[in-house]
């Protein structure tokens, strides 16, 4: 059975109308029309509210052949761009979900970013590749993190020192970024690196 199909029949066991499920979750009633109809799927935020609503696992909103066998793995959000508003560290969704064998997770948070550009390449992390980030606002010196400077997302190894934080490429063509407090600059760590899934 399709997410869609899920989601209508849940609805009607609850006698909820199209419009009265979508204002429950702040959405379009043309929204919860789509789903339905299985043109379009909720993101992770909706998932969420719908597993809640409906007193379901998020695990039951994914279709069947997309989870394979679950038992030892967790469905992990792929996010798309990383930004600070406001103090706050923003996550885009993207819609997109990987199933995860448990082992490779050790206590935590964890999701994926997908990898741009060739500033890596020397840690053999390339273009496309899949990052397993875990979410933390430090790390070791020398480790690989997920950093937000000024609304940008960078995956560099980080080196901190006197107060300055270094970001390091892996590409000897990239100059190392020097960012110290008279800068001003936002600058957020949100997790290390734990694992690159290849893009073959």
């Amino acid at each position: 059975m399709k997410v869609g199909d899920k989601i209508k029949e849940l609805r009607k066991a609850e006698r909820l109308t199209q419009a009265d499920l979508a204002k429950k979750l702040g959405v379009a009633p043309t929204a919860v029309s789509a789903w339905e109809g299985n043109h379009n799927r909720p993101l992770m935020d909706k998932i969420t509210v719908l597993a809640e609503l409906f007193n379901k696992p998020i695990t039951y909103f994914f279709d069947v052949e997309e989870l394979g066998n679950t038992g030892d793995a967790i469905i992990l959000p792929v996010y798309g761009n990383i930004s600070c508003g406001t103090g706050a560290v923003l996550y885009e969704e993207t819609g997109t979900y990987e199933t995860t064998p448990k082992d490779w997770l050790n206590g935590g948070e964890y999701f994926y970013l997908r990898a741009k550009g060739d500033s890596m390449t020397g840690a053999r992390i390339h273009e496309g590749d899949l990052l397993l980030i875990r979410r933390q606002d430090d790390v070791e010196n020398g480790e690989i993190a997920a950093v937000v400077v000024e609304d940008e997302a960078l995956l560099k190894r980080v080196f901190k020192s006197n107060d300055s934080i270094v970001l390091q490429s892996e590409n000897p063509n990239y100059a190392p970024i020097i960012y110290n407090p008279e800068q001003n600059k936002q600058i957020k760590i949100v997790g290390k690196l734990k694992k690159v899934v290849l893009n073959f």
